[in-house]
């Protein structure tokens, strides 16, 4: 079977890359933009919030190997899923958490995990995560790409300071 795209967007995508590139079946792991009305933004416009673009993470991979279901499930444990305004520490339109699809199955799954969430009591607020249709997905720049290898030391202050770890760890725990 081809390679498919999944695509999401959970805040800093410093943070949404290190999570994906571990598993068997996932081939690539790109940080960029999405879901905006500028053509090929930069990191400034796009934190300037009036791109309309998400900090977002694509990601390719072999669905023989690992499905977009489990993609998905894995996602949820990166973010904060009840938090529309932006994740952690960082704020803003760019920032907010989506899903976007790329077919009318990978939306099913996603609308079908998202239910899953919501009804499992995890949490006490509504899933604030939108389900979109993929759109025109755009590169960052060079500097953003595996921040996690080229600047760990940073990265680690980040993943930590932002508030992201311990949410992970106290959030998804096993009830």
């Amino acid at each position: 079977m081809a390679e498919e795209k999944a695509t999401f967007a959970g805040g800093c995508f410093w943070c949404m890359v290190k999570p994906f590139h571990k598993y068997e079946g996932v081939t690539a792991v790109v940080s960029g933009y999405t879901g905006g009305h500028v053509p090929n933004p930069t990191y400034a416009q796009v934190c300037s919030d009036r791109t309309g673009h998400y900090e977002a993470v694509q990601i390719t991979f072999d669905p023989d190997a690992i499905s977009f279901r489990e993609l998905v499930d894995l996602f949820w444990r990166q973010i904060d899923p009840t938090d529309a305004g932006g994740q952690f520490y960082d704020r803003g339109s760019s920032y907010r958490p989506a899903i976007f699809f790329h077919s009318d199955e990978q939306c099913r799954i996603a609308e079908a995990s998202k239910e899953e969430l919501e009804k499992s009591g995890r949490f006490n607020e509504a899933v604030a995560v939108e389900i979109l249709p993929a759109k025109p997905f755009y590169p960052a720049e060079e500097e953003h790409q595996d921040y996690y290898l080229k600047n760990p030391a940073h990265y680690n202050r980040y993943f930590e300071g932002s508030g992201r770890k311990a949410f992970q760890e106290t959030s998804w725990k096993e009830k």
